[in-house]
């Protein structure tokens, strides 16, 4: 058994119709992360919302060089983002506890129309208005005394619950 390293793994390259949509999720070490996990799954692309961030030492240290690969955008407000993508088609799910989420592992996600995945900021999550236009609202169960996770970790499960039902 031999360790593989980054080139000499044999995982297929492959982009999927998802669009990752940050409402306020201006932490740079989040914003890093997010550009690797928006890489490692394939994510068609990242859009940056809210107020200015930059992309600092702290965003490309974490980022590990993907903010150079990962098609994004930055927009002023997620509100407007999301009205957009819905008016292209996408359907609009919001990672998001709520009292009507659903459980993610309970979804069947229509693949056959591009996603928008919605997530916010980890003090105040994705607003009112945007879970309002969403089509669905899923949350991921948890089992310990909190109630939520770091906004990477979560969408990270969210993404890999996603992208494997486009396999």
């Amino acid at each position: 058994m031999q360790q593989l390293t980054h080139y000499n793994t044999k995982f297929r390259k492959r982009t999927f119709p998802i669009t990752l949509v940050c409402d306020q999720v201006t932490n740079a070490p989040n914003i890093g992360s997010l550009f690797r996990t928006a890489d490692a799954f394939g994510i068609e692309k990242l859009i940056l919302c809210g107020n200015p961030m930059t992309f600092g030492r702290k965003m490309t240290k974490t980022s590990r060089s993907t903010e150079k690969y990962v098609h994004f955008e930055i927009a002023k407000t997620a509100l407007s983002c999301v009205e957009h993508l819905q008016s292209e088609g996408y359907q609009i799910i919001a990672l998001e506890i709520t009292t009507t989420s659903q459980p993610i592992h309970t979804q069947q996600f229509n693949i056959t129309k591009p996603i928008a995945l919605v997530i916010g900021d980890e003090n105040y999550g994705v607003s009112e208005s945007i879970l309002n236009l969403s089509n669905s609202i899923i949350h991921i169960d948890m089992f310990g005394q909190n109630s939520s996770m770091n906004v990477v970790q979560a969408t990270n499960i969210a993404l890999y619950e996603m992208t494997k039902q486009f396999l």
